[in-house]
């Protein structure tokens, strides 16, 4: 989802006023009778407000602890022809070891003559990087960048077979440039194959209705310990089953982070994944 030619919870804060539970009872006889019953503040409106703001908070510290370990890539391609130029293209990447490595989607930076990564937001460092790997069947490419005066921050990695359909999800990219953007959702569905750009299948995907755009490709989906359960990849865009471009529509798709991890283990180029 790079750019290429690319319940809510309703709590009323009510003090300490009594709330009015009301309570529809569905009789035998099809009759409809409707009973109010009190309900302190204490145990009802608080314990939502109370969801709310724990919800709230938990987004909070996650941005804070990841986001350091979330980049921003620009690659660019010199393409050839009577209308031949440069084509830019951008998405995002994940720090995963303290020596300048970088895990990303291969979509993000195939044929890219010039990798630009930017660490920390618009008015952080930049660096140009190298492609050290690349895993075109699942979409993912590792590159790497001299640490050199650079603070990285590398993501921990989380057990993706440990997911459950409802568990909050949170992911943090570079959607249309907006760089370290926060959404949040949850696990829609899990088991889920799309088709990379190669055409090969990636089975075991994680869906998810955490808001996913394009610039977000390479980007993490975390969990609610902040761990990387999943690479950023793909949305379900209208008039197309999958895609690595268009809008959110709800529905994207994470590239497991047990692929991941195996990738990274058969890459073999030093890559301490969670640092």
């Amino acid at each position: 989802m790079h750019r290429r030619p690319i319940t809510s919870i309703l709590a009323a804060a009510l003090g300490g006023l009594i709330a009015a539970l009301v309570v529809v009872l569905v009789a035998p006889s099809s009759g409809v009778t409707t009973r109010v019953v009190s309900s302190s503040t204490g145990v009802a409106a608080n314990a939502l407000a109370s969801d709310r703001q724990t919800h709230e908070t938990l987004a909070h510290v996650i941005y804070e602890r990841a986001a350091p370990g979330v980049v921003a890539i620009l690659a660019t391609t010199q393409t050839s022809g009577l209308f031949g130029g440069t084509q830019s293209d951008s998405g995002s990447g994940i720090v995963v070891g303290a020596k300048g490595l970088i895990i990303t989607n291969n979509h993000v930076i195939a044929g890219a003559n010039k990798i630009i990564v930017q660490f920390g937001g618009s008015s952080g460092p930049t660096r140009r990087a190298t492609v050290v790997a690349v895993d075109a069947s699942n979409d993912l490419a590792l590159l790497s960048v001299k640490p050199g005066q650079l603070k990285l921050s590398p993501l921990r990695f989380g057990n993706s077979a440990a997911v459950r359909v409802g568990d909050p999800a949170f992911a943090i990219g570079n959607p249309f440039t907006f760089d370290q953007t926060l959404t949040v959702g949850v696990i829609s569905a899990l088991g889920r194959t799309i088709t990379s750009p190669n055409g090969a299948s990636i089975t075991g995907v994680i869906q998810t209705d955490a808001a996913l755009n394009p610039g977000n490709s390479g980007g993490p989906l975390l969990n609610a310990a902040g761990e990387v359960i999943g690479v950023d990849s793909q949305i379900a865009a209208s008039g197309s089953a999958l895609a690595t471009q268009g809008s959110n529509s709800g529905i994207g798709f994470a590239v497991p982070s047990a692929t991941v991890l195996a990738d990274l283990a058969s890459m073999d180029h030093g890559a301490a994944a969670g640092g």
